[in-house]
């Protein structure tokens, strides 16, 4: 299949393939157990802060934020430096502290303009468990509404917060995802997202972003991938052609 095909030329892949391909990433990596922790502002948090660094730095960026601010009202209303400095071993921490102030300042604004619309838990004026208490759509326009917040960092924050049925497609699960062609190669990240959620089965999230998201870190590589040892070698048909980086 030519690295980039058209809408129109594109077929999906069958419910029997996904359901193959599934089991075969299970009997690779197991289930991951990651009961959801319903906290969809931290994860939000974490999710800006994860980007363009690995899970360590990212890990230690917020550990330092929540340790030196203790909450997400002090972080909005802390000085932009201070904030900067406790993400720094996350890396671009310049641009990370703009856009998780950005984000905190726009949660609490709209809080603000229309108070009884989205009650919050009198614990934390910037909660956001009321997403889990809406339509999914109504939930993920709400989050790509917040500044810099897209269709992945808001499948982030309602799978992992509260196990709702949306998938994260980021580089490793895109790549994956079109070698394997149960997403179509060149496709816009909005679309790669609808496709995910269109061959998911419901409860079945977690596991097939987590799979997928490993097979790429350790066998399906941008650049020189794995062929040779890959166990899914047989089911794809991409094996062994070269494909260039994504």
């Amino acid at each position: 299949m030519s690295p980039r095909t058209t809408k129109a030329d594109w077929r999906p892949p069958t419910p029997a393939r996904v359901r193959a391909i599934s089991a075969r990433l299970r009997e690779i990596y197991g289930v991951p157990l990651m009961a959801p922790h319903g906290d969809p502002l931290a994860e939000l948090v974490l999710t800006v802060l994860s980007q363009s660094t690995n899970d360590r730095n990212r890990d230690v960026a917020f550990l330092r934020l929540r340790q030196r601010l203790g909450s997400w009202e002090a972080v909005r209303r802390a000085p932009l430096e201070v904030v900067e400095e406790a993400i720094r071993p996350g890396g671009i921490s310049k641009v990370k502290s703009v856009r998780i102030k950005a984000i905190l300042d726009a949660i609490a604004e709209r809080l603000a303009a229309h108070p009884n619309d989205r009650p919050p838990a009198r614990s934390d004026p910037l909660s956001l468990a009321w997403l889990a208490d809406v339509p999914l759509e109504q939930a993920r326009d709400y989050l790509t509404s917040l500044p810099g917040v897209g269709r992945k960092t808001a499948a982030c924050v309602l799978l992992f917060s509260f196990g709702l049925h949306d998938v994260p497609v980021d580089t490793h699960v895109s790549r994956v995802g079109m070698r394997l062609e149960l997403l179509r190669p060149g496709a816009g990240f909005e679309e790669l997202h609808d496709q995910m959620l269109a061959i998911t089965a419901p409860g079945q999230e977690l596991e097939l972003h987590v799979n997928l998201l490993r097979h790429g870190r350790r066998t399906c590589h941008a650049r020189n991938p794995a062929c040779g040892r890959c166990a899914l070698a047989r089911m794809c048909p991409s094996r062994g052609l070269g494909i260039a980086p994504r």
